[in-house]
């Protein structure tokens, strides 16, 4: 039973909590922003996950470029595809994050937020401009405010191989 009870992470100074916190505001205050000055719908609520690891833990394979904009995209459009052909049924909706799970592990882009991605999709039942505004957009806009965000704070993002 501690096992459950036992906190696994390390650890972090003060500065770095600080740091993770401020950069998840900032982007979802740029996309947010956007949404009103473009009046359209820029965000989504697992963009807020995928803050948590882009600005807490920059490192992680799970926070690469490659894994939030493709496990982001990828997740809806398995979304969409199921949308369009099944039911609006809570076993299609639990049949696409399955899939989309499977997917991003398979191609390697595995990124945990865009696992809700679907979930959205079964939700708000959008057209496949969804793909675009805001799944493309946003999931870039947080992978390109990361990117300067770290590089101000002297934080490596995304890693560098080898």
């Amino acid at each position: 039973m501690k096992s459950f009870f036992t906190r696994h992470q390390a650890h972090q100074p003060l500065r770095h909590s600080l740091l993770a916190g401020l950069g998840g505001l900032i982007a979802v205050g740029i996309i947010g922003a956007s949404s009103v000055y473009a009046h359209a719908l820029l965000i989504m609520a697992p963009f807020g996950a995928s803050c948590v690891l882009l600005f807490s833990l920059p490192s992680s394979p799970l926070s690469q470029p490659i894994n939030v904009v493709g496990g982001h995209v990828l997740a809806a459009l398995i979304g969409l595809l199921l949308r369009l052909a099944l039911p609006d049924a809570w076993w299609a909706a639990a049949l696409a994050v399955g899939l989309a799970i499977a997917l991003m592990t398979a191609l390697r882009i595995t990124h945990p937020p865009a696992g809700a991605t679907p979930l959205v999709v079964f939700a708000a039942n959008p057209g496949f401009g969804f793909l675009v505004l805001p799944v493309l957009s946003g999931a870039c806009v947080l992978v390109g405010v990361a990117t300067v965000f770290h590089r101000l704070s002297g934080t490596v993002y995304p890693m560098r191989k080898g």
